[in-house]
């Protein structure tokens, strides 16, 4: 499971010129999930992105996450973040998991994050979808579980 985070002043996943979900502050969360991944794997995840220090102390330094600056999350799926970049010049998806099973662990994280306390906006599942950002810093990084 991977989790491309991105320090957002705002963002917003839009479906059929239709906004789905919207953030200020926090964190846009890109959620790929492959094969072999699990609850185990999720929870230990989603717990690295709530954790992690990427937000801004009073000296500048980044020490705090998303919950210590009162911040949310937009979880968007991102099946791509799944895909095998290792040869060729197109990606191969055989190591993401089967759409039902990424479904079930996309909204098993999304309700985890929720029973921690953060608010938790979504993009739809499978959908066509348009994701906009303001990346403040800009501030991204890769996490996998």
């Amino acid at each position: 499971m991977k989790a491309l985070i991105q320090r957002v002043s705002s963002a917003s996943v839009t479906v059929d010129q239709q906004v789905v979900g919207a953030i200020q502050t926090g964190l846009l969360v890109l959620l790929g999930v492959e094969k072999d991944d699990s609850e185990l794997q999720l929870k230990k995840l989603a717990d690295k992105v709530l954790k992690y220090r990427v937000f801004s102390d009073e000296q500048g330094k980044m020490n705090l996450n998303v919950q210590q600056v009162a911040g949310s999350l937009l979880v968007v799926s991102q099946f791509t973040l799944a895909a095998d970049t290792n040869s060729g010049l197109r990606p191969s998806f055989s190591t993401a998991a089967h759409p039902e099973i990424a479904q079930k662990l996309y909204q098993d994280f999304v309700l985890y994050c929720r029973s921690q306390g953060i608010e938790v906006a979504t993009g739809q599942f499978g959908a066509d979808m348009q994701v906009a950002l303001v990346n403040n810093g800009p501030v991204t990084f890769l996490l996998n579980s």
